[in-house]
C-alpha cells in the first residue's frame, strides 16, 4: 500500500508542492539595495549584506541566504539613503516672529540590529526621526532671528540641527546624511504685514544711524582741514606778514566785488583803508 501511495501521481504532486513551499521558506535572494535581518522569536541572529561605508557596488554579500523555516524570520531593511519629510510647523523666532517651516532629512540605516531591537521597522524609525527633526528644528530656530535664516548663518543653523538629530538617530542604528529647510515663511495676513513694517522701521533706523555717523565724520574732517589751514596761515603770517596781509585783502576783494554776479556797488571814501592795496606804490 505504501508503494502504491508513493507511485500515486497526486501524492507526488502534493509532495512536490510541499517541497517547493519549504524551499521558498528556506531560501531568499538578498538584493544589493537591501539588508536582511534573520531573527528568531524576536531576537536578531545575523545580518546579511550589512551596510559598510565606502563599500563598492557589486562587492557586497548580496545573493542567496538560507534560514530555518517557521523558526527563523527575515526582515528587509533598505540599504540606500532614505528621506523623511517634516510636516509644516510653526516656530517662534527670537524677534517674536511666527515662522511656518518645512524641512526634510536624509538618512541611512547603518546598524540594522540596533534598529530592530529598539524600534523594529523602517516605518517606525521614520516616524521617530520626523518627531526628533521637528523638536531639533524648533529648539535651534528658537535661538535665532528671522534675518539669520536669510544670511550665511543659515548654514550653521543646518549643521546644528543635523548634529542634534544625528545624536538621537544613532540610538536607533541610523545615520543622518543631510538636513535642509525647504521653506521658512511668515504667515499670511496681518502678522506678515506687521513683520514687514517692523523690518522697514528697523532699516530706516539703521539708515538714520549710518547717516548721522557719516555727518559726524564729515564734520570732523572739515574741522581738521580748517584747523590745518589756519595753522598754515599762521605759519605764513609769521614768515611774511605783508604777503599774508596782501593775500587776505585779495580774498576779501574777490568776495566783495564778485559776489556771485559780478555786480557790486560800494559808497565809501577813496582814502578808506579798505582800498590800501589799490593805491599806487603799494
Amino acid at each position: 500500500m505504501n508503494s502504491a501511495l508513493i507511485r500515486n501521481p497526486i501524492f507526488l504532486a502534493m509532495a512536490g508542492v510541499a517541497l517547493l513551499i519549504l524551499l521558498s521558506m528556506s531560501v531568499s535572494v538578498v538584493p544589493e539595495t537591501k539588508q536582511a535581518i534573520i531573527s528568531s522569536y524576536g531576537q536578531p541572529l545575523r545580518i546579511v549584506n550589512k551596510y559598510h561605508p565606502n563599500e563598492p557596488f557589486g562587492a557586497t554579500n548580496a545573493g542567496l541566504t538560507f534560514r530555518i523555516p517557521l523558526i527563523e524570520q527575515i526582515q528587509w531593511i533598505d540599504k540606500r539613503v532614505l528621506s523623511v519629510e517634516m510636516e509644516r510647523q510653526e516656530v517662534l523666532s527670537t524677534d517674536q516672529l511666527r515662522l511656518q517651516v518645512d524641512a526634510f532629512a536624509r538618512f541611512r540605516v547603518t546598524e540594522p540590529a540596533i534598529m530592530y531591537r529598539t524600534i523594529r521597522t523602517e516605518d517606525m524609525l521614520r516616524e521617530q526621526l520626523r518627531t526628533i527633526l521637528g523638536s531639533s528644528l524648533r529648539n535651534e530656530l528658537g535661538k535665532r532671528s528671522f534675518a539669520s535664516l536669510l544670511s550665511a548663518e543659515r548654514g550653521q543653523v543646518m549643521d546644528n540641527i543635523q548634529n542634534s538629530l544625528n545624536r538621537e538617530a544613532r540610538k536607533y542604528g541610523a545615520q543622518i546624511i543631510d538636513v535642509r529647510i525647504k521653506r521658512a515663511d511668515l504667515p499670511d495676513g496681518t502678522p506678515l504685514q506687521s513683520a514687514y513694517a517692523r523690518m522697514k522701521s528697523a532699516r530706516k533706523q539703521e539708515a538714520v544711524a549710518i547717516n548721522a555717523e557719516g555727518q559726524k565724520e564729515a564734520r570732523i574732517i572739515v574741522a581738521d582741514a580748517e584747523a590745518e589751514a589756519s595753522r598754515i596761515y599762521a605759519i605764513s603770517f609769521g614768515k611774511d606778514p605783508e604777503f599774508y596781509d596782501f593775500y587776505r585783502a585779495l580774498q576779501s576783494y574777490r568776495q566783495t566785488f564778485e559776489n556771485g554776479t559780478g555786480e557790486t556797488n560800494m559808497i565809501i571814501s577813496s582814502d578808506n583803508a579798505y582800498f590800501d592795496k589799490f593805491r599806487n606804490g603799494r
